[in-house]
């Protein structure tokens, strides 16, 4: 090969490194599409739509949400696995897509496989709440409580196979108590009969519900998660009576699993420079969330692991789709 082609070989070897640099930093130059499995109005909804106004006034580029509910949230799952995996196609997912890989016999999609983790957003508590009628104010007391009444404490939750519903198994499972499962479409609908008396206790987010137990008219024995909730600092967490006991509900990013590792790392990048903004931690407290950082591997451990620990609670309870 002679000098000159040489000399042109290398001058395009060098372009398209160049251009494989530039490339990532260009991202985005066209509006992001950021799918949510939910519907609208919903916690979920409202983290997606708080974490894009940030990538908004970062990018300086248009994220359009796109609200695709249905399944359990699979329906927007398997829209974002079909899509170019070009970074231009994300998905806000919660801790319902742990549960469904167990819950659900059947799914067109392997969410570990087919999906790859961006970054944790929020961990959002639930609540052992009850209503203020029933005679237990600790969760000692409601458990020897259940105890001596088997069978006759009905647990709400927003669905078979819902957040708050594996939660209530989880403490089913952990303390050997027999709760009656009453399942509603969605959290609202079983707060609503929660404070009618209909139904005795639920595990329901925080978010949904933490007004009412502001008011009292909810009485909180319990936040799930491992430590307490700066939105309800004097309520303890359901493991100090029951050790070992966790259950929360996550928010986070991910993406098609080709998407390319320039474009994942500049959006974890993103979204962790988002996260530390005093005033996004401030709008997630509202809601009773608290920040979640953490790096892209560490989001597919939290994804994993909680694959697995549901797994466990689902063929404990039996629980199966509505």
């Amino acid at each position: 090969m002679g000098s000159r082609s040489l000399a042109g070989v290398i001058g395009v070897l060098a372009a398209l490194v160049l251009m494989t640099q530039a490339w990532p930093q260009a991202y985005p130059d066209r509006p992001v599409r950021m799918v949510i499995a939910f519907p609208a109005g919903g916690t979920i909804d409202t983290l997606g739509r708080i974490l894009a106004q940030k990538l908004i006034e970062a990018w300086g580029h248009n994220v359009v949400i796109e609200n695709r509910p249905g399944g359990g949230g699979n329906i927007g799952i398997e829209a974002v696995v079909r899509a170019p995996a070009d970074g231009y196609t994300l998905l806000v997912v919660g801790s319902t897509a742990a549960i469904n890989a167990t819950l659900f016999e059947k799914l067109n999609y392997n969410f570990i496989r087919d999906l790859a983790p961006v970054a944790s957003i929020v961990r959002l508590p639930h609540v052992m709440q009850v209503n203020p009628s029933l005679p237990v104010t600790t969760v000692p007391e409601f458990i020897a409580y259940a105890k001596a009444n088997p069978g006759k404490i009905s647990m709400g939750s927003g669905g078979n196979g819902s957040p708050a519903h594996v939660t209530g198994e989880l403490f089913k499972m952990m303390t050997g108590v027999n709760l009656v499962h009453v399942p509603y479409r969605g959290g609202g609908p079983a707060l609503t009969d929660l404070l009618g008396g209909q139904i005795q206790v639920t595990f329901v987010d925080m978010a949904a519900s933490i007004e009412f137990i502001r008011a009292g008219k909810l009485r909180a024995l319990a936040v799930t998660t491992a430590t307490r909730s700066e939105a309800l600092p004097d309520i303890p967490t359901v493991g100090d009576f029951v050790p070992g006991f966790e259950a929360s509900q996550w928010v986070g990013l991910s993406a098609p699993t080709n998407a390319p590792s320039e474009i994942v790392g500049k959006l974890n990048a993103e979204i962790n420079a988002g996260l530390a903004d005093p005033k996004l931690k401030a709008r997630f407290a509202d809601l009773g969330g608290t920040v979640l950082p953490g790096s892209s591997a560490d989001f597919g451990k939290l994804i994993a692991d909680d694959t697995e620990k549901w797994a466990r609670v689902i063929k404990f309870s039996g629980a199966k789709p509505e």
